[in-house]
């Protein structure tokens, strides 16, 4: 079993705000057309610390992670509700880094029934992660916090086709009710996988569909998820592999029961380095969209675009960003417009939001917040989100309160901000 180093984190830690100090960037476009609020600060207690964004639940309802912070300081599942004029932030479920996981990186997926599924980077039985299901209690509680309870659906191993290291990515449900995630290591050639849980007699069977390994261009290391088109096949983005080594768009196709991985497209090398491409999104025509880390204007980032084209795939790049960015996954609206957050850069140093809007095929970004590093965050973390009502949510690492986060010495554990239309 071969253990690579993990290369760049997105770094959801005290750590990360260092990193950022004394980054200069300009910004095109500073419009502000949206308002921008905070809905939570996160105190490094029980709610936890340095969110990894949000999903959405419904109406007035968000879910999500924290990377660290609870208890146990191993990281929260932790819900927020829309109560008047304000939110109400609740800890569902707090890690311990026993065979419950710990430090989950990626975000939590809700599931047909009502529980909310998502992995851990650390716990289990060898500590290199787990997948887990944390469901509302039987009965309704009366007290102030109302935990939900948890439970382990898979352990990682590394060991045979299993992988270890759920990494950014967040799980997706096919139609069946199977779920899907990655790997960044372990698998059958130690270079990753995409793995599926399907239900079987009240439990879970565990089989890996891809196992990526180096050899002939071949795609390895996802460090994202994967998405699902309505025909079932699975799409895909890796750090490494492909033409130039410097990471991939993949697919992956079902067909009697066995499973096809193709590469769609092989990202070019920059100064000799890998694109770093982030998590998918489809739109209804079966494009599909993404951002890289180290494409684009100047090799600060970029977002592009996929398009089927007489049987493969056309590479445009939709934005490709000046100055230092590192962005995060994008979401769409029904409108087609594109949002997103960018790590690094802005105004402060501390990131910024952008959307990208399309017209008669040119693409204009407009810059929605610069974040200041202090009560509005800083570091956006984890992919944005867009409602039915055109609301965009997201979270920071740092920033909030402006307290000592449970000793780190960064100024607040990070918020939850929305930027209404």
């Amino acid at each position: 079993m071969t253990t690579r180093p993990l290369c760049t984190f997105r770094l959801p830690l005290a750590a990360f705000a260092l990193a950022m100090l004394g980054l200069l960037t300009v910004l095109a476009t500073p419009a502000q057309a949206q308002t921008f609020g905070v809905l939570y600060d996160f105190t490094g207690g029980a709610d936890g610390a340095s969110p990894n964004g949000v999903t959405i639940g419904g109406p007035g309802l968000l879910y999500g992670t924290t990377f660290e912070g609870g208890t146990h300081n191993w990281g929260t599942v932790f819900k927020l509700a829309h109560r008047g004029s304000g939110w109400t932030a609740s800890p569902l479920y707090e890690f311990t880094d026993g065979n419950d996981g710990g430090q989950p990186l990626a975000g939590v997926t809700l599931g047909p029934n009502g529980a909310l599924y998502g992995t851990t980077f650390q716990g289990g039985i060898e500590n290199q992660g787990t997948v887990f299901e944390v469901q509302p209690p039987p009965r309704a509680c009366n007290t102030a916090i109302c935990y939900w309870n948890e439970t382990v659906i898979h352990l990682f191993s590394g060991e045979g086709d299993d992988g270890f290291y759920p990494f950014y990515g967040i799980l997706s449900f096919d139609q069946a009710g199977n779920l899907y995630g990655t790997t960044l290591d372990g698998g059958a050639y130690d270079y990753g996988e995409v793995f599926e849980l399907s239900p079987s007699s009240g439990g879970w069977s565990f089989s890996a569909p891809v196992s990526f390994q180096y050899s002939n261009n071949g795609a390895w290391s996802p460090y994202y998820g994967v998405i699902i088109d309505p025909a079932g096949n699975l799409y895909g983005t890796t750090w490494y592999g492909g033409t130039a080594e410097a990471g991939t768009v993949y697919e992956a196709s079902p067909s009697g029961g066995t499973w096809t991985e193709n590469t769609l497209y092989s990202f070019p090398s920059i100064n000799g380095e890998s694109a770093q491409p982030t998590a998918l999104i489809m739109d209804q025509s079966g494009n599909l969209y993404g951002t890289a880390w180290s494409t684009g204007g100047a090799s600060r980032g970029s977002v592009f675009e996929l398009t089927p084209s007489n049987g493969g795939w056309t590479y445009s790049t939709l934005y490709g960003f000046p100055e230092a960015c590192a962005p995060e996954p994008v979401a769409m609206d029904s409108a087609g417009h594109i949002y997103g957050n960018c790590i690094l850069g802005g105004a402060y140093g501390f990131g910024y939001i952008f959307e990208l809007t399309n017209s008669s095929g040119s693409w204009t970004i407009t810059d929605l917040h610069d974040f200041t590093g202090q009560t509005d965050g800083g570091g956006p973390s984890g992919p944005v989100v867009v409602d039915s009502s055109g609301n965009v949510y997201g979270g920071t690492a740092i920033g909030g309160n402006l307290s000592d986060c449970q000793g780190y010495d960064t100024d607040g554990c990070g918020v939850i901000w929305e930027i209404t239309p």
